[in-house]
């Protein structure tokens, strides 16, 4: 789908700091996830009532009176909040909204794989890349955190394949990925489209806040939990080392927060969630 009417609804959307990609005019994946993340935040859709098509009554909801707030005055001049339920994420600076994004998190369902780990990556501090057996569960935890380390290019981790990742809770990180799909799917991390992954670390400093909240308990309650620990797979049998020397990364393991920011209330938008009648993208 492509044309003027596509067009109108990626200007919007970047205009409310939802990040379609390329302003096109083509209804490609970039501007779906952006969709997406628009009904899950302004509408309160839930995932399983989320269209992948903008109809009239959609439109009609993007071009009314939007008004998005965070969730928390942060002790850090940036921060990022993110929103297990809703799969969305947002940065802030000072206090205004810059990025809006669709995340995909942990699935919170336990798995066991043969896993490669890049040096300088949890559980591995040697200099040689690393091929294991692990278990463990993909549970992406509620809670405040900071940003402490980040990499370049694609990594390869126990959770998997990142792109420029940007870690807050030791192997947790948010990073770019070739699938986010509507629903959780990761290891733990928070997944981001690849081409946000490309500008987002430039957003974030060192220090700065990261709020998760899992739809339970606030950030604050939850405080700063790690995630669940992995094991070695019971019947796993072969591990080997590769031959090539890649040079050794160093990782900061992340401290304990001690102190709680300020909590604000959230402004909530009157826009009514549509009904889902036609898949027509309006003019």
């Amino acid at each position: 789908m492509k044309g003027d009417d596509v067009l109108r609804i990626q200007q919007r959307l970047k205009d409310l700091k939802f990040d379609p990609g390329v302003v096109d005019g083509i209804y490609g994946g970039d501007t779906l996830m952006a969709v997406w993340a628009f009904q899950a935040l302004v509408l309160k859709m839930s995932r399983d009532t989320l269209v992948d098509f903008v109809t009239p009554v959609l439109w009609d909801s993007m071009r009314g009176n939007v008004v998005i707030t965070p969730r928390r005055e942060s002790d850090t001049p940036n921060h990022v909040e993110v929103y297990l339920p809703e799969q969305v994420m947002i940065v802030v600076k000072e206090k205004d909204i810059v990025l809006i994004s669709h995340i995909s998190s942990g699935t919170g369902q336990e798995w066991c794989e043969e896993v490669i780990v890049d040096p300088g990556e949890e559980g591995n501090k040697g200099a040689d890349v690393i091929k294991d057996g692990i278990c463990g569960q993909a549970i992406t935890p509620g809670g405040i955190y900071y940003f402490y380390n980040r990499k370049v290019g694609q990594r390869e981790s126990k959770l998997g394949t990142m792109w420029n990742p940007v870690y807050f809770n030791y192997g947790v990180a948010i990073h770019g990925a070739m699938t986010v799909p509507k629903e959780p799917a990761s290891h733990g991390c928070v997944r981001i489209p690849i081409f946000i992954s490309e500008y987002f670390p430039a957003m974030v400093e060192y220090g700065d806040r990261v709020y998760v909240f899992d739809g339970v308990k606030t950030p604050e309650e939850n405080g700063s939990q790690p995630p669940p620990w992995d094991k070695k797979d019971p019947n796993y049998t072969t591990t080997t080392s590769s031959t090539t020397t890649i040079p050794k990364t160093t990782t900061t393991v992340p401290k304990v927060i001690t102190t709680v920011p300020k909590v604000t209330t959230p402004v909530t938008t009157t826009v009514a969630p549509p009904s889902v009648t036609s898949t027509v993208v309006p003019g």
